[in-house]
């Protein structure tokens, strides 16, 4: 489904600020400026809406991690996170809130969450070179997770201490 641009902008700006749950479609309309009618015409389901919200999010996002290095990873993340805001992965949050129950969301989050497993690999490849193990491409994601939850009650000052962790981890691979 094709939703219009402002639609999907007013609703990630809504579910972001005050939760999926608890962001309704009429909210949703009334911030869009359309009649719930239109809103539905245009979006389908609240949970199509949702889905269509985590993918324009993640092609926003995952375009901002093509660098060179793992240290270049960790300040798209600050920069992110200042300029958005620091509340949380959207992702894992709407993964939360609906209990992975609802299957075009929890297949919107695990298509997301392949593609930025890939990402970091590709830029470990750019980094490292070839043979790039899926252990340290695991550690590298967990760490970037941690440090987004953790910028949500520590401050963006978090993703600094991830990137120096992740900064001996390299060492440790590559010495």
């Amino acid at each position: 489904m094709n939703i219009d641009s402002t639609l999907i902008s007013t609703a990630e700006e809504l579910f972001g600020r005050y939760g999926f749950n608890a962001t309704g479609m009429d909210r949703l309309a009334q911030a869009a400026g359309m009649s719930s009618r239109t809103l539905y015409k245009h979006a389908g389901s609240k949970n199509e809406l949702i889905a269509a919200v985590l993918m324009t999010r993640g092609q926003r996002f995952l375009q901002r991690l093509q660098v060179d290095s793992v240290e270049a990873l960790f300040d798209a993340l600050a920069s992110w996170l200042r300029e958005e805001g620091a509340r949380g992965c959207l992702f894992l949050r709407v993964q939360g809130e609906t209990g992975g129950q609802i299957r075009e969301i929890s297949e919107a989050v695990a298509a997301y969450k392949a593609r930025f497993s890939d990402a970091v690999h590709q830029v470990l490849t750019r980094q490292l070179g070839t043979g790039v193990e899926d252990e340290l491409v695991e550690q590298i994601v967990i760490l970037f997770e941690g440090a987004t939850a953790a910028a949500s009650y520590r401050g963006v000052e978090a993703v600094a201490v991830a990137r120096r962790a992740a900064t001996l981890l390299l060492r440790q691979v590559r010495p």
